[in-house]
């Protein structure tokens, strides 16, 4: 989010046959001397750039790494503690958005959401503690959640990852692996916190959401989506629009239709930002329409059905924006006539 808000789905490095010890002495009933007893030193173990570099599920946080100019950094002295994402945690990301951050131009927020990932000093797994609040090289938080052997981590858009394998150890510190990619929040011009622009801005920014941004348009509704708020939207696709009864769009983007239009967008808004987490079965939200929308879970599946009785899907949740938060549906929800 998905929640940068590089918002966000590796076993263990294969380490300990550098660790194994090596001793050579003699089997003989004769007592050696000390410059006859030789042991082999333990195997060095590489850098963290290196271990991550000898494992291929890390293929794209060292292209990531490098491309960021950090490679040296990671190399140095530390120590560090890296939480590294896998390539699948990467891949996890929206389309398009590893591409772009790989840009040179885009090297500044690379860096941000990769020293995002690193903690100064030696953070061993046992030293971590539920709810613990730790500060990261770029200056932002990431929470720690233990429960039983789960633990995970909470970035400051709220979205969490999972710690799948811990304690890879590297000359200048540890590796701790995660299942996703954390995001800092982001900042403005003057370097106070704030999401990726408001949710208008964030549709607009997304192609999956034309139509929507222009039904917003012509309904007169981008100055309030684009207000304090907060609010939630449960946005429709271009995919969803474009199933209605054909004409129907095109009628309701007519001027002469533009209040019905309003009620039927309001109809997708909620006040408050209302997180996927703050869902449960068989809740029922009110909109700023006024109308109900009931939430069905079942298993990983979200649903929303209408006051018509007609059920859409959630298909991606958190999309968080300044003014709020963005849940995305695979249809249009309609209010009762």
């Amino acid at each position: 989010m998905r929640s940068l808000s590089l918002p966000a789905k590796i076993g263990a490095l294969s380490v300990a046959a550098l660790l194994t010890l090596a001793a050579c002495g003699s089997d003989s009933d004769t007592e050696s001397s000390p410059a006859d007893d030789t042991t082999t030193a333990p195997a060095e173990v590489g850098t963290i750039v290196d271990v991550a570099a000898g494992n291929p599920d890390f293929e794209t946080l060292v292209a990531a790494v490098t491309a960021a100019d950090l490679g040296e950094t990671l190399s140095g002295d530390g120590p560090f503690t890296v939480f590294a994402p896998t390539n699948d945690a990467f891949d996890a990301l929206p389309a398009g958005t590893l591409d772009d951050l790989l840009l040179p131009e885009n090297k500044e927020t690379l860096a941000g959401i990769l020293t995002y990932h690193v903690v100064a000093g030696k953070v061993m797994a046992a030293d971590l503690s539920d709810g613990q609040e730790v500060e990261t090289v770029q200056g932002g938080i990431l929470t720690v959640g233990i429960d039983g052997d789960a633990v995970t981590l909470t970035d400051e858009n709220d979205a969490t990852v999972n710690v799948t394998a811990t304690d890879i150890e590297a000359s200048n510190g540890v590796i701790h692996v995660i299942d996703g990619v954390v995001t800092p929040a982001a900042k403005d011009a003057e370097g106070s916190e704030t999401a990726a622009g408001t949710i208008v801005d964030v549709a607009a920014g997304n192609p999956d959401f034309e139509t929507l941004v222009a039904a917003v348009t012509a309904a007169d509704l981008v100055e309030t989506l684009s207000g304090d708020g907060p609010f939630t939207v449960f946005a429709p696709t271009n995919d969803a629009f474009a199933a209605l009864p054909a004409g129907t769009l095109d009628s309701l983007l007519l001027p002469e239709n533009k209040e019905t239009l309003a009620g039927i967008l309001t109809y997708h808004v909620v006040s408050g930002a209302v997180m996927a987490a703050d869902l449960s079965d068989g809740q029922e939200v009110e909109t700023v329409n006024g109308a109900i929308l009931t939430v069905g879970i079942d298993g990983d599946a979200v649903t929303l059905t209408d006051a018509a009785g007609a059920t859409v899907n959630i298909t991606a949740t958190d999309i968080e924006a300044s003014n709020g938060v963005i849940h995305v549906i695979d249809g249009v929800l309609l209010p009762s006539a």
